[in-house]
C-alpha cells in the first residue's frame, strides 16, 4: 500500500499554531479496520484517489487479534436465520447482508487466494486460521488500486493530528470507519462519538455486547477458574440457548453468555438448566435412586465438578428437593463487564441520521459503515459478515457520489 509520494504530499502553509499541511483526494477512508478497507477497496476499484487514515501505528489489529483463534470470516446458514441474528434495531443491516453475505465473503476470501472451510456448525474460517495472511494480500490489492494508507493519524472531528503536525483533508467523499468502543488498546475507543454528537448528530450510548457477567464469587470457588461449564442451558426469559462457558476470576465469560448478553443487558433474569436433556421428574427420580452422600448423588447424576461448585455457590443453602434447582438455578450477577472488555457494542450513529446508501443526510458525501452504526450481532461470524457488508455498501455509494 502507498504510504508515501508526491501524489500524497501536503501544501503546507502557516498558521498562528505553526505549519499545518492540507491535501486534496477523492475519496478519505477513517479507520483500516475491515469495514474501512473493504470501502477503500470499492472506492480504489471504482478508479478514485482513496487515502485511508488509521490511528493505530498499523492497520486492523482488531481483525488480527480476533484471527488469533481463528478467523471466524462468516457463517454458512440460510439467510432467513442470518437475517434474525442481527434482531430488531439493526436498520438496513440484514438487507445489506443479504446483497454481501457468506456466499460473497467466501468468495472475495478466496478471490485474496485464502482457502476457506466450513466447521460442523457453519461457522466459516480460513485453512490458514490466522488473519494475517488475508490481510497482507488485501493490503497488496489494495496497494494496486493506488490507495495510500497512514496511520497514527487522529481524527479530531474538522482534521487529522499526526506525528508530522495537524493535517486537514480536502475529499470529495468521505467514509467514516471508526469502530465502536470496545478493546481500546487495538483502536476502537469510540472518541468520535463526541465529536460527531457534538455537531447534533444522534448517537446513541455505548453499550458492552458479546460481554462476560461479573460475579462477586465467594473463596471456595478460586480452585474453579478457568473451569469449563459444559452440557448447559441458558435461560433468559422464555429463551433457551445451549453453549459452554468458562467460570473466571471476574466472573462467567466464554460464547455460551455472549449470547444472552444482550438480553441479560436488557433486564432478563439469568438461569441455568444443569441437565437440559432431562424433565425434573426424572431428575428427582435419579437422585432419589443414588445412594451416599449428596456429592456423590450429584456426581450419580453427572453433574461434573463445574456444575456441582455453581450449585452450591448459587443455591446454598440447598433445598430437599433440588430438581427445580438443578432446572433453573438462578444466577445473581453484578451485570455485564465493563465496555472496554467487551467483544463488540451496541449504541453509535443511529439510523435516523442517515439515508438509504449509509450517507448521512445533513452531510451529503459523507458515510458510515462496521461498528459504528448502531446495530449488535452474536459472535459467530455475524460481526465481521455484517463490517464487511456494511464497509462494500459504504464505498459502492461513496463511488458512486463521486460519479464512478
Amino acid at each position: 500500500m502507498v504510504r508515501e509520494g508526491e501524489a500524497a504530499k501536503a501544501l503546507r502553509y502557516r498558521t498562528g499554531a505553526g505549519y499545518t499541511a492540507r491535501m486534496k483526494i477523492d475519496a478519505l477512508v477513517v479507520g483500516a479496520g475491515p469495514a474501512g478497507l473493504v470501502a477503500a477497496e470499492e472506492l480504489g476499484r471504482a478508479g478514485a484517489r482513496v487515502l485511508v487514515a488509521e490511528r493505530m501505528p498499523s492497520p486492523a489489529r482488531k481483525f488480527l487479534m480476533a484471527g488469533k483463534s481463528g478467523l471466524n470470516l462468516t457463517k454458512d446458514e440460510d439467510p432467513a436465520l442470518i437475517a434474525a441474528a442481527y434482531g430488531a434495531g439493526a436498520g438496513p443491516v440484514p438487507r445489506i447482508v443479504g446483497a454481501f453475505g457468506p456466499a460473497e465473503i467466501r468468495a472475495w476470501a478466496e478471490g485474496l487466494g485464502q482457502p476457506l472451510f466450513t466447521g460442523s456448525t457453519g461457522r466459516v474460517f480460513p485453512v490458514a486460521m490466522k488473519a494475517s495472511p488475508l490481510l497482507r494480500a488485501w493490503l497488496t490489492r489494495l496497494d494496486g488500486f493506488g490507495v495510500q494508507l497512514r496511520t497514527r493519524w487522529h481524527w479530531t472531528g474538522d482534521g487529522f493530528d499526526t506525528p508530522e503536525g495537524p493535517v486537514r483533508v480536502d475529499a470529495r467523499a468521505t467514509v467514516l470507519a471508526m469502530g465502536g468502543a470496545s478493546w481500546r488498546r487495538l483502536g476502537s475507543d469510540g472518541a468520535w462519538a463526541v465529536h460527531l454528537a457534538a455537531t447534533g448528530l444522534p448517537v446513541a450510548l455505548f453499550q458492552p455486547a458479546n460481554a462476560g457477567l461479573s460475579v462477586a464469587w465467594s473463596n471456595h470457588m478460586s480452585p474453579l477458574f478457568g473451569a469449563p461449564v459444559k452440557n448447559v442451558a441458558l435461560l433468559t426469559g422464555d429463551v433457551e440457548a445451549r453453549g459452554e462457558f468458562v467460570i473466571a476470576r471476574t466472573g462467567l465469560e466464554g460464547g455460551g453468555i455472549y449470547a444472552v448478553s444482550r438480553a441479560v443487558r436488557e433486564g432478563a433474569p439469568l438461569a441455568l438448566d444443569l441437565k437440559p436433556d432431562l424433565t425434573e421428574a426424572e431428575i428427582r427420580a435419579r437422585l432419589a435412586r443414588a445412594k451416599g452422600s449428596l456429592g456423590n448423588r450429584l456426581r450419580k447424576l453427572g453433574l461434573d465438578p463445574a456444575q456441582r461448585a455453581l450449585l452450591m455457590e448459587f443455591a446454598r443453602p440447598l433445598p430437599d428437593d433440588l430438581a427445580p434447582l438443578i432446572k433453573r438455578l438462578p444466577v445473581p450477577h453484578e451485570g455485564l463487564r465493563p465496555l472496554d472488555e467487551a467483544i463488540s457494542t451496541a449504541g453509535g450513529l443511529m439510523w435516523d441520521a442517515l439515508d438509504v446508501d449509509l450517507m448521512l443526510k445533513d452531510r451529503p458525501g459523507t458515510f458510515a459503515c462496521g461498528e459504528m452504526l448502531d446495530w449488535e450481532a452474536p459472535t459467530g461470524g455475524y460481526l465481521l459478515t455484517a463490517c464487511l457488508a456494511t464497509g462494500r455498501h459504504a464505498g459502492q455509494a461513496a463511488a458512486r457520489f463521486l460519479g464512478l
